[in-house]
This record gives structure tokens, sequence and C-alpha cells, in this order.
């Protein structure tokens, strides 16, 4: 066997790292000037007046989002199954319960078409994940969120640069978007996240927040030529801000997006070509016109295989491919079984699809002969 071919790999060109070593020169190394530089440049590439708050992950974004909202202890916040735990784990941190719904086999993502019958007097948000890269339906979300006088929060974790009906997802009517910038995410700064809204007093509140409920910003006081020692803690925040060594990553991948989505969606049109006459399920796509991101490439194997998903991954593993599987859906984990008392067929949809789902490599350093080998090694195993 030649060297194992990873899941996921990060693209890190000579930009990002002379910019990093410019930060380490000059001194900022936590939020300084390479932060503030990375947030309006992510607001001007949503394309929409927004402000652009950038975060040390994408379950702290949540967390902001959620606090600046006003969700609280016995509130009720809508959101999927299918998800990793940080989407509803976040909701547990302000004392808030989440309701989940299930998703539509066709695209993964929360069945829009369900939301209605799980609203309740308590129900306070919606927070939907658009999966693996692929827009959630929102129209209809942002439909009831106005008929319920609902806030939603979209998790974009997945979804740089993703459209919907050719609107760039954080441009949506939406409350706040975060994203995650983990190091297998579609723009990597090894660990961070940005806070998209359009709406000044959730941008206010969530800056206060993100350090320790000071009522200045940090960056401000240091760069001041004045005396600026003195602040106030209005409230009690918590430590969710970006260095200034992750944000000099995210200033040159921002600039890549676009041409790193290419990349990644060529990844998934040759697999496509490829996979069609096997005993599985191709991954849903994007509505003409719109961008799927392709963060992920789940395939299903359907019930024609001749070895189960799990028997699979391993020989996936022995010919020197890792692969994965997105998600393992939470009313399946402990926490969330026991304290909501779930069973694993209330959300069948979710069940169904998890038990057959496959993530396979999808990343740009990938070469040609990487492709190939993914192809030989699926059609080895299942043809």
């Amino acid at each position: 066997m030649g060297q194992f071919l990873p899941f996921a790999l990060p693209e890190i060109g000579e930009e990002e790292i002379n910019e990093v070593v410019d930060s380490l020169k000059s001194g900022w190394l936590t939020t300084g000037p390479k932060t503030k530089q990375f947030e309006q440049d992510f607001a001007t590439f949503i394309g929409r007046e927004v402000d652009a708050i950038a975060v040390n992950s994408a379950t702290s974004g949540l967390h902001l989002a959620l606090e600046a909202l006003g969700i609280g202890v016995g509130d009720e916040v809508i959101t999927t199954p299918y998800t990793f735990t940080a989407t509803a784990e976040v909701i547990r941190y302000l004392g808030a319960n989440p309701v989940f719904v299930d998703i539509d086999p066709a695209t993964f993502n929360i069945d829009s078409a369900k939301i209605e019958a799980a609203i309740t007097s308590k129900t306070k948000a919606i927070v939907p994940v658009h999966f693996g890269g692929l827009a959630c339906e929102m129209q209809p979300i942002l439909d009831l969120a106005q008929k319920y006088n609902l806030k939603v929060v979209e998790d974009a974790a997945h979804a740089l640069p993703t459209t919907y009906q050719k609107n760039t997802i954080g441009s949506l009517d939406t409350d706040a978007t975060v994203y995650s910038f983990y190091a297998t995410k579609p723009i990597a700064t090894g660990e961070g996240g940005m806070l998209v809204t359009r709406h000044p007093e959730i941008a206010k509140r969530c800056r206060v927040m993100r350090l320790h409920g000071i009522s200045r910003d940090a960056f401000d006081r240091y760069t001041s030529t004045k005396p600026a020692w003195h602040y106030e803690v209005i409230a009690p925040g918590f430590k969710y801000n970006m260095t200034d060594l992750a944000a000099s990553l995210g200033i040159h991948q921002l600039k890549k997006a676009w041409k790193l989505q290419q990349k990644r969606a060529e990844i998934a049109k040759y697999y496509d070509e490829h996979l069609t006459d096997l005993p599985l399920l191709l991954p849903p796509q994007a509505k003409d016109g719109d961008l799927h991101s392709w963060h992920l490439y789940v395939i299903r194997l359907t019930e024609a295989s001749p070895i189960s998903r799990e028997s699979f991954i391993e020989q996936m593993a022995n010919r020197g491919i890792g692969c994965s599987v997105h998600y393992i859906p939470l009313h399946l984990h402990p926490y969330w079984r026991d304290t909501y008392h779930l069973k694993p067929e209330d959300f069948p949809a979710a069940l169904s699809v998890y038990q057959g789902s496959v993530s396979l490599p999808i990343y740009t350093k990938m070469t040609e002969a990487d492709r190939e080998s993914v192809i030989k090694a699926v059609r080895e195993i299942l043809a």
C-alpha cells in the first residue's frame, strides 16, 4: 500500500504563510489589525450591508448569536438531529431546549414542511443547518419565522460560498449566520469562525460578549495613541475572540474561496460520473443557478450493496483511503437520547440516511491520481 490518502487536508499557500510570519514579526498575536481586516473583507464578500464578527469557532458564534437574541431558560429552539452536536449544545448553554425536526432524505437538510408542527408557545428560534454545503430550503423557513415571530440563525459551518436562490448564504433575511473555519472546512484557519448579521444591535451585543462582556473593544484600547486603560464589564461575557494568527490565514483563504469551491465541485462531478452504476445513492445537488460548497461528498450505500457501511469504510482504509461518517444523528447519542427521551425511530429519515452514509475524501489538494484511487477502491469493493 502506498501513502495513505486522508479524508481531508487544508490548502495553505505561501500567501497565508507570509501573512502569519508578518503577524509574528508585528507583535500582534491575539485580536488585532489582521482580525479587523478579515472581518471587513468577509462583510464585503457576503455582498450585503452586514457586520462580520470573527470568533474562535463556529460553536462560539452560534452561542453568541442565540444569546444576543435573548434565548434563555425554558425556551425552545427548532433544529435538525442530523448535525454535529455543537448545533444543539449551544442551545443548552443558555438553558433552552432543542426541538428536533427530521430531515428531508433527498437533501439531508431539515424538512421545512415538518417545522410548523413542532412550533409551540415556547418556540423562539429556528437553527437550520446547511448540511455538507447544500443550502436548506430557506424561503418556507423565513415565512414561518415571520408568521410566528421567530428568530432564524443559520448554521453555515459547511456553507461557504454556498448560495440560495443566487444569494450568498449570509445575505438572506435571517437574524444571523455562522461559519466555521476549522481545518477541514471550505476555507480554513485551523480553528475559527465568523458571525454575520445585518442587525446592528445583535452585532453590538455579540462584540461585547465575545470578550468577557467588556464595554470597549480590546483592540481599540491597545492601539489608542492616548491613555485608554479604562474599561467596564457590563455583562458576564465569554472568551470567544479570534487571534490575528488565525485571521492571517483567513484573509487569504477568503480570497481563494470561489477558486476552492470550483476545485471541490470538479471533484464532486468526477465522482458523480464514475459512481453512477454502483449500488449507492449519489449526494444531492444544488438547484440550477445555485452553488454547493461541496464541503462533504456523502454517498449512501443501498440494500443492494454487497457489504455493510462499516465494512466498506474498513476496506477503504485497507486500501489506503480515509473515509468518515457525517453524522451520527444526535438522537442516537446518550446525552440527547436520555435527556429528551428519544428513540431511534423518532426521526426515521435521519436514521435511514445515517445507516448507509459514507463521506468520501474531497479536498482541493487532491490530484487526478488521488481521485482515480478513490474511484478504483470504491468500484473494487462495490462492483
